[in-house]
């Protein structure tokens, strides 16, 4: 360890910073919000830390450094552009065994200012020792996506409560199994669902009685269409809660590899030809038994859980067992192939509607005509496309209305088929395009064989994107 980590009280103690531009600027940011009395000392300053002298946040002294300014002070900032300056102020803060942080020169400085995660009263900080400042940066970046908002606003109940917890708790082994507790439990899901009154009340009824039992709760949460990277930030802190992952069987391998190491993985993913509905029942089972015994179980699905996921069959049926919930949407099919084909859903005079169904209930549904001027999006369509091409042409749709099936949204395997209504059930078979495999119908797709990016893109006369695109500039 070449540098001894230590976190400053400020809140209330003078700090010098010499320099006044932009680089000083976030370092004053900085301080302020640490509750520090800062002074800063600059020949010219920059008009936003004028605008915080103005305010009335900093005492700024327009002039020239002068060791006199040191005294009374606890911490210095050498920012200026002038490396003689820096190494001025550097040692007369040495000769006064004061520290002292001068910005990219790790050699001058005595003090380093990390890269910061604030979730007050936490706080997180990553330092290289001035080595590698880009890489502590890219770390913090990578941290920060993993830690909640909410933590802080539970480590600031926990604060508040901490003598409480002491009483009520004094072996140590019963308080550090309250405080995970506190983090695991529903406390921390109040506060998720921005409910603070409720996380407060259920801390205090838990001081009242003895040490609560682990409660089970249930993460419905979207695994997006099968690209890692579109996970969202909170499917995949679920991911790292959970003790078991139910999960259907068109959730990547690449997103599974994305949960807890010692998670149990259950595979509830229905196939075609089985009984669904017994599937379904099956998967309610699951989920009410794990979280009875006091698990984290997070019921994993492909897309979005609340766009013909099931999902809401799913949390009646928690709801039904009082079992503690909670939604992590995702992103539904529909968006992530239109994006990663290169088609926007709605497009200006040529799309101002969407209408999003599935295949399999088409039977069920109207088919009255739609304005011409809409894209419809069909789920689960590959094993009826014949019949659903047909029943939109006798719905008044030309034939020649053009269309694609994204195979395989999102994924390295990515295939765009480009077709019309008439031709699209022979393309599809000629191609063996497979489930899973969605069709998007209507003007804008067009615009998918200017501007796909990803994937393989099969139009009638098998042109790849980069063809398309050579052809289109040179046009």
């Amino acid at each position: 360890m070449e540098h001894f980590p230590l976190f400053l009280n400020l809140r209330g103690r003078r700090v010098l910073v010499v320099g006044a531009g932009l680089v000083a600027a976030r370092k004053i940011a900085l301080l302020l919000a640490a509750g520090a009395r800062v002074t800063v000392v600059a020949k010219v300053a920059h008009p936003s830390v004028q605008a915080d002298a103005q305010r009335g946040q900093i005492e700024l002294h327009l002039c020239a450094f002068d060791a006199q300014w040191l005294q009374g002070v606890w911490l210095v900032i050498a920012a200026t552009s002038d490396e003689a300056l820096n190494a001025a102020v550097a040692q007369a803060a040495a000769e006064r065994q004061l520290w002292c942080n001068v910005v990219d020169d790790a050699a001058r400085s005595s003090a380093q200012v990390p890269a910061i995660v604030d979730r007050a009263p936490l706080t997180i900080a990553i330092s290289s020792g001035g080595a590698a400042p880009v890489i502590a940066r890219r770390l913090r970046e990578r941290v920060e996506a993993l830690i909640e908002p909410s933590i802080g606003w539970l480590t600031a109940l926990a604060r508040r409560q901490r003598a409480a917890i002491r009483r009520a708790r004094p072996e140590l082994g019963a308080r550090r199994r309250f405080y995970h507790w506190l983090l695991d439990g529903p406390v921390h899901d109040a506060l998720r669902a921005a409910r603070p009154e409720a996380a407060e009340a259920l801390l205090e009824e838990a001081l009242r009685t003895s040490e609560p039992a682990p409660q089970g709760k249930v993460l419905l949460v979207g695994a997006g269409p099968g690209d890692p990277g579109l996970l969202t930030l909170r499917g995949l802190r679920a991911l790292h809660e959970a003790d078991v992952v139910l999960h259907d069987r068109l959730v990547s391998p690449e997103v599974l590899q994305l949960a807890r190491r010692d998670a149990l993985q259950i595979s509830v993913g229905k196939t075609p030809g089985e009984d669904h509905e017994a599937t379904q029942r099956r998967i309610h089972a699951l989920m009410i038994h794990h979280a009875s015994q006091g698990r984290t179980v997070v019921r994993l699905k492909g897309g979005d859980p609340l766009v013909y996921g099931r999902g809401g069959e799913e949390l009646l049926a928690l709801r039904a067992h009082g079992i503690a919930y909670e939604v992590v949407p995702g992103i539904t099919a529909a968006l992530a192939c239109g994006a990663y084909a290169g088609i926007p859903l709605t497009h200006r005079a040529v799309a101002d509607t969407l209408t999003l169904a599935t295949a399999h209930r088409r039977e069920q549904a109207e088919h009255a005509g739609a304005p011409s001027q809409n894209t419809r999006v069909y789920y689960m369509g590959v094993e009826r496309l014949a019949a659903l091409s047909a029943e939109l042409m006798r719905d008044k749709l030309p034939a020649d209305t053009p269309c694609a099936l994204v195979e395989n949204g999102s994924r390295t395997h990515q295939r765009t088929l480009h077709a019309t209504l008439a031709t699209v059930a022979v393309q599809a078979k000629m191609h063996a395009i497979a489930a899973p495999a969605l069709l998007i119908v209507g003007e804008v797709t067009r615009l998918g064989r200017t501007l796909a990016w990803f994937g393989e893109t099969l139009t009638p006369d098998h042109t790849r994107p980069g063809a398309v695109r050579a052809a289109a500039l040179a046009a």
